[in-house]
C-alpha cells in the first residue's frame, strides 16, 4: 500500500469514528446530564455537563465552526460516556466533582484549595490576627480566601496601622509584663497590651472592629468608633476619645485608598469573562463596603477550554473554596434562567444564605461588569505577550539543542548539609512557564556521603519509574531535562537512560563565576548561550528557582530535626509529644516561654512532662554561656 493509499485510508478510519460518535450523540435523551470524553487510551480528556444532553454532545461531532481549543479537544476523542441527572443542579454537582476526581487535560485547574491562604483572628483573651493556609476546626475566625500572600499581608499591615494592633508574636495575657515594649508603642502605633493597661474587653473591641473591616463593613466600623468617641467624651475620659478620632481618621484615609465604585453598602461579587481564539480569563472583583478590595484571575490558554459553556463549573469550583461568598454576584455574560437558578441554588446550599446571579444589561451593574470584562482582556493580552517571548526562547532553545520544541522541562540540583539532608529538588517548566505544582522532592536514601552523582542517578531513577503510571504528572514524558551540574552529570543521567530504553534529552547547567548559567553542558562539549538574550533568562530563571527549591526543601528537613532533636532531649519527651508541643504552641520558643500550668493543659501532655519541661529549660538557663 502507498503512501497516500495509507493516508486516505486512515482518513477514512477517522472519518467512520466521527460518523460513530454523532450517532452515539444522537441517540442520547434531551434531559440534564453530564459527559466524559476520553482518548484513545481510555484517559478523561475532558468533563462537561449539559441540559439537553443529546443536543450539546452532537454539536461536538458535526462539522460546525469550533474555536482551535475546542477543535483540538476533540480531536483526541475516541468514545464518551455519560450519565443522566433528574436535574439541572444534580448535572452541576456531579460536573464539578468528576472534574475533581479525573483532572482532566482540557478542563480548567483552579490552585489547589489548600493553598489559598485567609486572616484568622484566634480564639484567645488577646486575640491575635495571622495569616494561614489551613482551615482548622477550632473557633477561630477566618476571612477569605485571598487571591495571595501578598494581599493578605497588605490587608494586616493596614489594620495593624489603622487600628493599631500589635504585630509581635508576643501572645497575651502570658507575656504582659515580661520585656519592654517594643518602639511601635512608643511610637503611638501600637495600643501596647504588653504593659498590661488594656483590658481584655477594650482589646476585644478594637479587633471587632478589624472584623467589621474584613467583613467589608468599614461603615459599621466608623459609626461603632463614633459611638465611642462620645462615650468617652462625656465620661472625660479625653485620651481614650482621641485615639478613637484618630482611628476614625485612619479608616477615612483607608476608604479613600480603596477604588470605591458602588455605594458604601454595597457587598457583591463582579464576574466578567474575556476570550479570543487561543486565551480565556474569568476576573472576579469582590467589592466589600462599595469597594473593591480583592481580585482574582484565572487564565486559560492554549489547552484548557474555558467558555461560556464550562464557566457554571468554574464558578461552582470557584466559590467551594471560599469563606464568604456575597447575596449578589454579576455576571458579564448570559445565562440560561434554569442554569442560573441551578447555579444560584447550588450557591445558596453552600453558604447558607440565597445567592442570586444576574447578568445586568444597564446602570452601574453594567458599568461594573465591563470593568471586571476590561481587566480579563487585559490579563489576557499580558498573557499572550508574555506566551509569544516564551514561546520564541523555547523555538531558540530547541533550535540550539537540535530537540525540536521543549514544551515540558524537568530541572534538577542537589543540596545536602555535610552527609546529611541529601535532597534532591524538581522543578518543571511548561510553556516557558514554572509549573509550581509539578514540583517534586526526593530524599536521597541510598547513597552514603555527598555523592552527587549517585544522588542525581538515584532522584532520576525513582522519578523516571513513575513513567509507566496510567496517569499524573509523574506520567508524562519531559521533553527536555536539564541538571544543575557539569559533565559528569549529565553522563550518569545518559547511562541511566540507556539502561532504561529512554530518548530524553539531558543536559548540564553550567555556571560561570558570577553563578549564572553561561551555557549548556551535553557530554561531548559546550553550547553556549551568553549571546542568546530570551534563551539565557529563562535558563537563569529555572536555575536559581531549582536552587532555591531544592535549598529550602533540604533546610526545612534540616530545622525539623534539630527541633525534635531539641524537645525530644528531655526525659519522657518523645517524637510524638514534641509533635503534640509544636502544633499547640507554634515553635521550641514558645514551649522554652509557656508556664508549667499551660503546658499541661495540652492535650497529651501531664503535669509530670510539663515539670519534667520546665525543669529543662530553666536548667539550660542557668548554664554558664
Amino acid at each position: 500500500m502507498s503512501d497516500q493509499e495509507e493516508g486516505r485510508e486512515v482518513d477514512r478510519a477517522e472519518s467512520r469514528g466521527r460518523q460513530y460518535l454523532l450517532e452515539k450523540a444522537n441517540s442520547l435523551p434531551l434531559c440534564p446530564g453530564v459527559y466524559i470524553m476520553k482518548n484513545r487510551a481510555g484517559q478523561v480528556i475532558y468533563v462537561g455537563k449539559s441540559r439537553k444532553l443529546k443536543n450539546r454532545v452532537s454539536q461536538y461531532f458535526q462539522n460546525s465552526e469550533k474555536n482551535l481549543k475546542t477543535a483540538r479537544m476533540v480531536a483526541a476523542v475516541q468514545d464518551f460516556d455519560y450519565f443522566l441527572c433528574s436535574t439541572e443542579i444534580e448535572a452541576l454537582t456531579l460536573e464539578n466533582t468528576l472534574i475533581k476526581q479525573y483532572n482532566p487535560k482540557y478542563n480548567i485547574r483552579l490552585k489547589d484549595a489548600k493553598s489559598y491562604p485567609y486572616i484568622k483572628i484566634t480564639d484567645e483573651p488577646y486575640p491575635r490576627l495571622i495569616m494561614t493556609r489551613k482551615r482548622e476546626n477550632d473557633k477561630g475566625r477566618y476571612f477569605g480566601p485571598y487571591s495571595g500572600v501578598s494581599t493578605v499581608f497588605s490587608v494586616l499591615d493596614t489594620l495593624r496601622y489603622t487600628l493599631r494592633l500589635p504585630s509581635c508574636n508576643r501572645r497575651f495575657p502570658r507575656d504582659i509584663g515580661k520585656e519592654r515594649p517594643c518602639l511601635y508603642y512608643q511610637m503611638g502605633r501600637c495600643t501596647g497590651p504588653c504593659t498590661g493597661q488594656v483590658s481584655p474587653e477594650e482589646y476585644g473591641a478594637t479587633v471587632a472592629l478589624a472584623a467589621d473591616i474584613l467583613r467589608g463593613h468599614t461603615a459599621e466600623a466608623r459609626r461603632a468608633l463614633t459611638e465611642q468617641m462620645y462615650a468617652h467624651a462625656e465620661a472625660e475620659r479625653y485620651e481614650a476619645a482621641a485615639r478613637c478620632r484618630d482611628t476614625i481618621t485612619a479608616l477615612d484615609r483607608l476608604s479613600q485608598k480603596q477604588t470605591v465604585v458602588a455605594a458604601p453598602d454595597t457587598e457583591q461579587d463582579v464576574v466578567g469573562f474575556f476570550a479570543d481564539e487561543v486565551t480565556s480569563c474569568v476576573s472576579v472583583l469582590y467589592i466589600r463596603g462599595g469597594a473593591v478590595v480583592d481580585k482574582e484571575d484565572c487564565l486559560a490558554g492554549a489547552e484548557r477550554i474555558l467558555d461560556e459553556e464550562s464557566l457554571p463549573a468554574f464558578l461552582c469550583e470557584h466559590y467551594r473554596t471560599r469563606e464568604h461568598i456575597p447575596k449578589t454576584i454579576l455576571l458579564s455574560f448570559p445565562l440560561e434562567e434554569e442554569e442560573a437558578a441551578a447555579l444560584g441554588q447550588y450557591l445558596s446550599d453552600l453558604c447558607g444564605h440565597k445567592v442570586t446571579l444576574r447578568t445586568p444589561e444597564r446602570g452601574q451593574g453594567r458599568t461594573l461588569c465591563e470593568l471586571a470584562v476590561s481587566n480579563a482582556a487585559e490579563q489576557v493580552r499580558q498573557f499572550r505577550r508574555d506566551a509569544e517571548r516564551d514561546e520564541g526562547a523555547l523555538v531558540r532553545l530547541g533550535e540550539l539543542l537540535g530537540i525540536g520544541y521543549p514544551q515540558r522541562i524537568e530541572a534538577y540540583d542537589i543540596s545536602n548539609l555535610g552527609s546529611e539532608h541529601l535532597t534532591a529538588g524538581m522543578v518543571v517548566m511548561e510553556d516557558g512557564k514554572l509549573a509550581k505544582s509539578e514540583y517534586r522532592t526526593f530524599r536521597i536514601r541510598t547513597v552514603t556521603g555527598t555523592d552527587d552523582y549517585a544522588s542525581m542517578r538515584e532522584a532520576l531513577d525513582r522519578r523516571l519509574a513513575h513513567l509507566s503510571d496510567a496517569d499524573g504528572s509523574f506520567s508524562r514524558l519531559p521533553e527536555l531535562i536539564l541538571l544543575d551540574g557539569g559533565r559528569g552529570h549529565v553522563a550518569v543521567v545518559r547511562e541511566l537512560m540507556a539502561e532504561r530504553g529512554l530518548d530524553i534529552p539531558v543536559f548540564g547547567m553550567v555556571k560561570d563565576d558570577f553563578h549564572k548559567t553561561r551555557a549548556l553542558c551535553s557530554g561531548d562539549g559546550e553550547i553556549s548561550i551568553a549571546r542568546e538574550k530570551q534563551v539565557f533568562v529563562m535558563l537563569y530563571k529555572l536555575q536559581e528557582e531549582v536552587h532555591r527549591f531544592t535549598v529550602s526543601r533540604m533546610e526545612s528537613a534540616k530545622t525539623k530535626t534539630l527541633t525534635h532533636s531539641t524537645l525530644t532531649r528531655i526525659p519522657g519527651i518523645g517524637d510524638k509529644k514534641a509533635r503534640m508541643l509544636l502544633k499547640a504552641l507554634g515553635s521550641v520558643a514558645a514551649v522554652r516561654g509557656a508556664t508549667a500550668e499551660e503546658l499541661a493543659v495540652i492535650r497529651g501532655i501531664s503535669r509530670a512532662d510539663a515539670d519534667r519541661i520546665r525543669a529543662y529549660f530553666d536548667r539550660d538557663a542557668q548554664q554558664p554561656q
